[in-house]
């Protein structure tokens, strides 16, 4: 069954990670997916390659999701490619983790601007078109470090707890013409970059998990597939942690 049949949905960063795992799972339910990039042009044609191969309809989109006037622009592209939008998803985000003590004012305003102020940008660029078809959701990718904090992290952690109030407002202000929006927390999702890391630490930090594993880019895609199909249409302004337990 595909959920997400004849809906258009914009994925912002979704050429690695967390973000190609949400769009290719997106293809695969029948959405048509527009995504953004940064920097490589030639991973983005090879993923509209993956996605056109479910047989939906893919473009890549090179936009900085942290500038107001690219993301008015990009939305406007979008829809006038694709001849609509129903599911936005704020994904794209960058770390610049150091203690507070060491932590430069430029790192933690970058870290601001990148994770949190860029939801606000597609968020309101997505604004008039859905409240004009009067239906649309919303997904914002926030983190469990947003929901407990964590040492080393105060630009990443205040981005991303800005993230759930900023949703739950969001929810309060569209609820009554049919758009949702909800948060998503991942808690140690196992991609690329987590590849990098000493093996014996991300074995502890396997360990210190209920379930006992890392998760997957899929398992926040699957979240997101429920989130953003017809599934959930009763549910606005949550936070889904995705997370094996670690906030139990």
């Amino acid at each position: 069954m595909k959920l997400l049949e004849n809906k258009t949905a914009l994925i912002t960063g979704a050429s690695r990670g967390i973000g190609k795992g949400i769009a290719m799972e997106f293809a695969r339910h029948g959405a048509h997916v527009a995504f953004t990039y940064n920097a490589s042009a030639e991973a983005a044609k090879a993923l509209e390659a993956e996605l056109e191969g479910f047989g939906v309809k893919a473009r890549g989109y090179q936009s900085n999701a942290a500038d107001f006037d690219a993301a008015q622009q990009l939305v406007k592209d979008v829809i006038e490619d694709f001849g609509g939008l129903d599911i936005l998803i704020n994904n794209a985000g960058i770390t610049k983790d150091n203690l507070l003590m060491r932590i430069s004012e430029e790192d933690f305003d970058k870290v601001i601007e990148v994770n949190l102020k860029s939801v606000f940008n597609l968020t309101k660029a997505v604004l008039r078109p859905m409240l004009k078809q009067r239906s649309g959701s919303i997904i914002n990718m926030s983190s469990v470090v947003g929901v407990k904090g964590n040492a080393g992290q105060t630009n990443y952690a205040a981005s991303k707890a800005g993230i759930l109030g900023f949703t739950k407002s969001v929810a309060l202000e569209l609820g009554s013409r049919n758009v949702r929006c909800n948060a998503i927390a991942p808690g140690f999702i196992e991609t690329e970059m987590t590849a990098k890391l000493d093996p014996k630490t991300v074995d502890s930090w396997r360990d210190s998990i209920p379930l006992k594993r890392g998760g997957t880019p899929e398992d926040v895609a699957n979240a997101c597939v429920f989130l953003g199909s017809d599934m959930s249409a009763y549910i606005t302004g949550q936070t889904l942690n995705v997370d094996g337990g670690m906030l139990t």
